[in-house]
């Protein structure tokens, strides 16, 4: 069974999610720790719980999502895993982190792709791989169908949805994602968004006032 822990990270106050089981195996996901202090928030919940990461998981690519890429990879030992579509976001990054201000280290190392027709396994644990665009042009939504949740980036948020006027946004395609793939989801499911609190389907089928027009 994975437990779902959340850190804040950056000025953006982007949501970075570890998931790990009872075996302590762990999976990193959108590691946006910025500072050397943040960095020391991830790494010190790890080795307090005596974590082993296997896993480094993107949602997608936007700065905020990757600024500590480069340092979980390297401390850990890991491979980012990311959609192929999102390369190029990836690549540009860094250029974005000069214009907001927030420059940072990238990451320059070995990439392996997502692949949505390959769900990823951490022990006896699945997550189903579901492609959202829309946001980005290769957003991808980590699913658990076992547990009722998702790991769903910048796509669906607590009353509200992602952004569409970056690089490779579209709304509509954005709203198809989310009318396609998520609202079909069982009404509890919950959704660990890459800002903001979680919420659920069936929340926001009721009050998100982006949906219901």
């Amino acid at each position: 069974m994975l437990k779902v822990k959340c850190f804040v990270f950056s000025p953006i106050q982007e949501n970075t999610y570890i998931l790990y089981n009872e075996h302590q195996q762990a999976i990193i996901i959108d590691p946006g720790c910025y500072d050397q202090n943040e960095k020391n928030q991830l790494s010190d919940f790890i080795h307090i719980e005596g974590l082993k990461p296997e896993l480094l998981l993107n949602t997608h690519g936007h700065l905020d999502h990757i600024f500590g890429l480069k340092y979980v990879a390297e401390t850990f030992g890991l491979i980012p895993h990311i959609h192929p579509k999102e390369l190029p976001v990836l690549q540009f990054a860094p250029v974005s982190g000069k214009m907001y201000g927030l420059p940072f280290d990238p990451y320059e190392g070995e990439i392996k792709e997502l692949n949505v027709g390959n769900p990823i396994q951490l022990g006896e644990d699945w997550l189903d791989l579901l492609f959202l665009p829309g946001h980005s042009r290769g957003s991808i939504g980590f699913y658990c169908a076992a547990q009722h949740f998702i790991i769903g980036g910048d796509v669906l948020f607590k009353n509200s949805i992602g952004r569409t006027d970056l690089p490779g946004g579209d709304l509509e395609t954005l709203l198809k994602s989310i009318r396609e793939k998520l609202l079909i989801l069982p009404g509890e499911t919950k959704v660990y968004s890459g800002h903001g609190p979680v919420t659920t389907i069936e929340e926001e089928l009721k009050s998100n006032p982006f949906l219901n027009v």
